[in-house]
């Protein structure tokens, strides 16, 4: 199913749902951040995706990087909450979503990289590489937020 993101796009169709999802920063013993080529867009983005209704935010968070990536991950920390209205997802199958995201940084404790359904290619990314990639502008602020070692969360 392809996807389509805007943000502040007067352009952009209307939500027709809400849905509460979870990401994950991940890094490396280098610094390196965890990002996926995602299948339905062809950008890169941290791993993440909606909330199913039997789990908490953290637990969403840790279930969809081991999805995505194939790493089992502990929750370390938040990063923020990005709940801007302006950010439309779009998919083919007729949902437009307004998105509300909690955005966690998370440790590796086992497994190893595999791609999923959801991702073409697995990468850690140095962060003075990132702003090099095809990449949303709200993955991008998730980062940014993260890089800036933030004394409490983003809230927005």
């Amino acid at each position: 199913m392809a996807r389509t993101e805007y943000f502040a796009d007067p352009n952009a169709p209307k939500p027709n749902s809400l849905v509460v999802a979870a990401s994950a920063v991940v890094t490396d013993n280098r610094g390196r951040i965890l990002l996926q080529r995602r299948t339905d867009n062809g950008l890169w983005a941290l791993p993440g995706g909606g909330m199913e209704m039997t789990e908490s935010l953290p637990e969403t968070a840790v279930r969809e990087v081991k999805e995505e990536t194939g790493l089992d991950v502990e929750i370390t920390g938040l990063v923020g909450t990005y709940t801007d209205p302006r950010h439309i997802i779009a998919y083919s199958d007729g949902e437009v979503r307004r998105q509300f995201n909690v955005c966690f940084t998370a440790r590796i404790v086992g497994g190893s990289l595999a791609i999923s359904k959801e991702s073409s290619e697995l990468r850690f990314v140095a962060p003075s590489e990132i702003g090099a990639l095809p990449i949303h502008h709200t993955q991008l602020l998730r980062i940014q937020h993260f890089l800036a070692h933030r004394p409490t969360p983003y809230v927005g």
